[in-house]
């Protein structure tokens, strides 16, 4: 197996331990290498500003020990001469810690004081200029300063091309015990600052997380079919968008349990009463010795179980409406008007019912689920097969308008509706009072739900106005749904995935 495939496999574990990890864990696995890089990265600069600030006050000692021995060089009396300063010597090795050296010597090599083998300066020297630099000397770091000027002679024995080097060094052992202690107890602040740190942290998440545990063990607590708001007043911020997400679920689960049991309400109701009726018309039957009225009986069990069954497939229809996913697509509507019509066609022969299409002006395919389209637009051609008296008309049509909508409408000349029946109509089990007997009430509502799971909705409206305003002749009802952007329609079209 390649190095890159282990690799993978390897971050997989970690990676699902991660996300099933608690708020607790995965705000230590952050925080806690944040805190010790941050205390790390802190002991660093506090050692060098350590070192830098030991350097710069032990420099100043060297470099005034450098400078009193300058002061004491003389030439008054034609030569060199050196009185060193022994007092100030002792002192400083006091306060050094450890061994000094120093080196007095002219360039010319006639007079040399002091440690003749002292490291030279790594460059060369500008007169009257010192210069620090660390060096070894005896198996041990020093740190050195060193000053070059030129010779004050008198002038009968003027030289201007001598000049004296003075230097002077000393043990770098007490700036590294300097900074040593120093850095110790830095390190032993930072590691009392670092544990303050993670104790308030904890106690800080501990009190933050709080209205968490008491939210879910409020939910928790709660009974199966209690779905009632949770309130959101003592609730932090941070937290209140999800007390929000849940209680719209909420909102929608309780919809929805209200929806299914108002559905199973009318549908028991529904059944029991085309049941009931069977049950009435098989014991007249079984009573019954006349042939006639026997044959008579036959002929309401059959148009009975006629209208059990429509129901019963409208039912598993408004079922399916409700709860299938869409299968989005490009539909040619033209042929989905025109396989719905050939499929309802011997139904409107039979009642002598004129079934046709309107002209179409259509500027290319819509986007929709194919299937529950034509569930939605068979029920509402059924519907006006049904309810438009014999000889009358059913036009059936499609139109993309200027909304950017999509639309499917199917106009009949029947009874039509009033304002009021209107305005309640399209609901589960409602039927208008000018509606045949029989009907279940449920085309209108399977094309409703159909049109609102693609984001429209149904409308219905009177055909002709008749001369009483709540007294409609005919119906007009109209599938509508949103378009899609031209660009997915395209991709669509060419079997590419949408974006």
């Amino acid at each position: 197996m390649p190095a890159s495939s282990l690799g993978v496999h390897r971050l997989r574990p970690a990676r699902a331990w991660f996300q099933r990890a608690s708020l607790w864990q995965r705000l230590a696995l952050m925080l806690v290498p944040a805190l010790l890089i941050v205390t790390a990265s802190e002991l660093w600069l506090t050692r060098h500003d350590a070192l830098g600030a030991a350097n710069a006050a032990y420099d100043r000692s060297v470099l005034g020990a450098l400078k009193a021995i300058d002061a004491n060089i003389s030439t008054a009396s034609g030569g060199l001469s050196v009185e060193l300063p022994y007092t100030m010597f002792e002192f400083f090795e006091l306060t050094a810690s450890g061994r000094v050296y120093f080196r007095v010597a002219t360039s010319d090599g006639l007079v040399e004081l002091g440690s003749a083998d002292l490291p030279e300066p790594p460059t060369a020297l500008a007169p009257g200029v010192p210069v620090f630099y660390d060096a070894e000397y005896f198996g041990e770091p020093v740190r050195f300063a060193a000053y070059r000027r030129a010779l004050d002679l008198p002038s009968a024995k003027e030289d201007g091309g001598r000049s004296v080097l003075v230097q002077v060094g000393e043990s770098t052992k007490s700036r590294q015990d300097f900074t040593a202690r120093f850095v110790r107890r830095a390190a032993l602040r930072d590691s009392l600052v670092l544990a303050a740190l993670m104790l308030a942290t904890s106690l800080g998440l501990v009190a933050a997380l709080r209205p968490l545990r008491r939210f879910a063990r409020e939910v928790q607590a709660r009974h199966p079919d209690d779905l009632t708001q949770i309130e959101e007043v003592a609730i932090p911020a941070d937290i209140r968008p999800l007390v929000s997400a849940v209680n719209q679920h909420m909102a929608r689960t309780k919809a929805l349990v209200t929806q299914q049991r108002q559905f199973l309400d009318d549908a028991s109701h529904q059944l029991r009463t085309h049941l009931t009726t069977l049950q009435m018309q098989a014991d007249y039957a079984q009573r019954e010795d006349d042939p006639k009225e026997l044959k008579a009986a036959l002929e309401g069990m059959r148009i009975e179980i006629g209208r059990v069954t429509r129901t019963t497939q409208q039912l598993l229809a408004l079922g399916r409406s409700d709860t299938a996913s869409l299968e989005l697509e490009t539909v040619d509507l033209a042929e989905l008007l025109r396989e719905v019509a050939l499929g309802l066609l011997p139904m409107a022969r039979a009642r002598h019912i004129d079934l046709g299409i309107a002209p179409l002006a259509l500027h290319g395919p819509a986007v929709a689920d194919a299937a529950l389209l034509r569930e939605a637009l068979g029920n509402l051609v059924a519907n006006a097969l049904i309810y438009t008296p014999e000889h009358g008309k059913v036009t059936l049509d499609a139109r993309d308008d200027d909304a950017a909508q999509w639309q499917l409408s199917v106009e009949d000349n029947g009874p039509g509706m009033s304002e009021d029946e209107l305005a309640s109509i399209g609901q589960r089990f409602r039927r208008g009072r000018r509606a045949a007997q029989g009907g279940s009430g449920l085309g209108l509502a399977i094309a409703a739900s159909i049109a609102q799971r693609h984001g429209g909705g149904l409308r219905l409206g009177g055909v002709n106005d008749g001369d009483d305003k709540n007294d409609n002749t005919g119906l007009r009802a109209s599938l509508w749904w949103p378009k899609l952007p031209a660009s997915a329609v395209t991709a669509m079209t060419n079997k590419e995935p949408m974006a």
